[in-house]
């Protein structure tokens, strides 16, 4: 018997972003969650075995497998092979999953060994299962730490480097149009392998890509989350080969490589989506019902309990099954994807989406995990919310409220977003303008380690950067002035190095293509000559920062020290035991002067700067001037 399927209601959905269903289509969904009485055939078959292998040596000895083929749960389970023992094989409500627990012991050699699935009277089903080697390479995961400067792609829009795999056969969205928001583009990875020069260029240090998985959804599958299946890259973006060869190649250049983790949702053409192990593989609700979205209920003292299930148990958008992760075999079948994804790929971190929607036992737990299997390995997640205490909610360390700790090393720091905003945007005064992003930084005392958190200016969901300024360059450059120099993991979106721009309202309109990045395309913004020349200009004001940033630990980890602003001037600075750093930033419409003698602590046995983009000498640090709506970068000299 067979739980029935998701079906999809054939809407377009534009993005990740939420979009309420119609009700009536999702009845068929929660209704029809009891079982059919249409019994299959009784024809062997061994569909799926996830994970396909694993490797030998690794810190946890347990392994689970999920065996997934029509009445496979009738079959008896053995195996043959020294180190390796069959625990336990658990049978489920749906008679076509197997969960099979193996426990490997830490000697054990790698090799091949053969599953068996027997019936009485039927033939024998067997599976080749095989432990690999692990690789030790000392380049391999490695973690992403406040040293690094994060590059953001969305794979489907920055370069198409293989046009074979713009179309797969056999695939349910096989539009390809360039001219619309919502269909694929064709970039893939091959197309980011060709540009990594680029990014060493630019300074780069890290490349995180929206998701990669399989997204075989019948509409807008580009942007990745909605993944249907959890061990294999999107035929449409290259293969599982490929992407390890990405992986190497960044390594092999000292970068390295997030990918883009979804916990709380699957696609709703995920194959065990559309023959769901139990009732409750996903959260349940008599009609279609999404999340409130309402981070404070799960820190205000004062919520109900079904205000709470309606935020993190309400489905994030109705192509997206919201996952039980109350359900022992979900977990495990998602954290043993994760591990399978570092050790395959040898990945350095991951970004978390929708981190709040989860369960917060479960992540803690998932973190563990990760952590005890890969002690330098690194995270963050995004927890878009408003309020430092909201944000500092998810982090370690912050067991108020919860009585456990999350093992969340950081977080993508909205906060800090926001108080950049009003830094350029806003009017100077006692909590507003460059004030709040003063008063954002001052309340880090609430992190257990704020260097951890990723800051940004733009990403694939927000309005870019350059459109936020109102297109004014000298507030940009201001804006990646602070980026550069400020505590934490600076995060850049593709295409903000050149001033792509345009309003999230709809998402597509920030997720245009990187010209150039397609053989047809009239000019190619990754070369000089292709850009104009504000746009080199901003292209080598990133570059200049962000290598000064590379090759200077003093902006990497370096103490920081800020003063509360004056008349609408911030100063702050970074320095360590070899160096110091004084930013000035003048968010005012006129220029502006700064008397240092404020700032003795940091500019006592100091004579003299260099200004870090324009190479300028500055002969005498008691009075320095700055121009309008300008960041200055001064490395200061005795």
């Amino acid at each position: 018997m067979k739980l029935s399927p998701l079906k999809n209601n054939g809407k377009a959905v534009r993005s990740k972003s939420v979009k309420a269903g119609s009700t009536t289509m999702f009845l068929f969904f929660f209704f029809s969650l009891l079982f059919s009485t249409v019994v299959f055939a009784q024809i062997p078959s061994l569909e799926r075995v996830e994970p396909s292998f694993w490797w030998a040596g690794m810190k946890n000895p347990e392994l689970q497998l999920v065996v997934h083929g029509k009445n496979i749960s009738e079959r008896e389970v053995n195996l043959s092979y020294a180190g390796v023992k069959l625990a336990k094989v658990h049978k489920v409500e749906n008679p076509n999953y197997l969960f099979v627990d193996l426990l490997i012991a830490p000697e054990t050699a790698p090799g091949i060994f053969t599953l068996n699935f027997e019936k009485k009277g039927a033939k024998r089903l067997s599976y080749k299962y095989e432990l690999k080697a692990r690789d030790t390479s000392p380049n391999r995961i490695q973690g992403v730490t406040n040293k690094d400067f994060i590059y953001l792609i969305m794979p489907d829009r920055f370069a198409n480097g293989d046009k074979k795999n713009d179309v797969v056969k056999g695939m349910q969205e096989t539009a390809l149009n360039r001219d619309s928001m919502y269909y694929r583009h064709g970039g893939d990875i091959q197309g980011i392998i060709d540009h990594l020069d680029y990014f060493q260029d630019l300074g780069v240090t890290a490349l995180w890509l929206n998701p990669v998985l399989e997204n075989d959804q019948p509409r807008t599958s580009y942007h990745g989350y909605a993944n249907t299946e959890n061990y294999k890259i999107d035929r449409r973006y290259g293969s599982n080969e490929l992407y390890k060869k990405l992986v190497d190649e960044c390594h092999s250049r000292g970068m390295k490589m997030i990918k883009d983790l979804v916990h709380n949702h699957l696609g709703s053409q995920h194959w065990i989506i559309k023959d769901m192990p139990s009732r409750d593989w996903v959260h349940q609700w008599p009609s279609y019902t999404k999340s409130s979205f309402r981070d404070q209920v799960l820190f205000d003292p004062y919520a109900a309990e079904s205000e709470k299930k309606l935020m993190t148990d309400g489905w994030f958008d109705n192509h997206m099954p919201d996952m039980n992760q109350a359900n022992p075999f979900v977990r495990k079948y998602f954290t043993q994807s994760h591990i399978w994804w570092i050790e395959y790929a040898g990945l350095d971190g991951f970004r978390l989406d929708t981190y709040a929607y989860n369960d917060a036992e479960f992540m803690a737990e998932w973190a563990k995990e990760i952590k005890r299997e890969y002690p330098r390995f690194t995270f963050f997640a995004e927890t878009w919310v408003h309020g430092v205490p909201n944000q500092a909610f998810f982090t370690q360390g912050n067991t108020i409220n919860r009585g456990f700790d999350t093992e969340l090393p950081g977080v993508t720091d909205f906060q800090c977003l926001w108080g950049i905003n009003e830094a350029l945007n806003g009017k100077f005064g006692w909590d507003e303008g460059i004030t709040k992003l003063y008063t954002t930084i001052a309340s880090d005392f609430v992190y257990q380690d704020p260097t951890r958190n990723v800051v940004f200016l733009d990403n694939h969901d927000l309005s870019r950067f350059y459109s936020v300024v109102g297109e004014d360059f000298n507030k940009y450059k201001s804006g990646i002035a602070w980026l550069l120099t400020t505590r934490g993991i600076p995060q850049m979106y593709y295409g903000t190095e050149i001033l792509m721009k345009n309003f999230s309202n709809p998402d597509g309109l920030v997720r245009e293509d990187f010209k150039g990045g397609w053989t047809e395309d009239k000019v190619n913004k990754f070369k000089a000559e292709g850009r104009s020349e504000k746009e080199n200009e901003a292209y080598n004001f990133v570059r200049t920062l962000a290598n000064y940033r590379r090759n200077n630990p003093v902006l990497q980890t370096g103490k920081l020290m800020q003063y509360v602003p004056e008349n609408g001037i911030y100063v702050y600075f970074r320095y360590n035991d070899d160096k110091t750093v004084m930013i000035i930033m003048n968010s005012n419409d006129k220029e502006g002067s700064v008397n240092t003698a404020r700032f003795t602590e940091r500019v006592s046995g100091y004579s003299s700067a260099v200004n870090v983009i324009s190479q300028e000498n500055i002969g005498a640090l008691q009075t320095i001037k700055v121009p309008a709506k300008t960041t200055l970068v001064l490395e200061l000299k005795k």
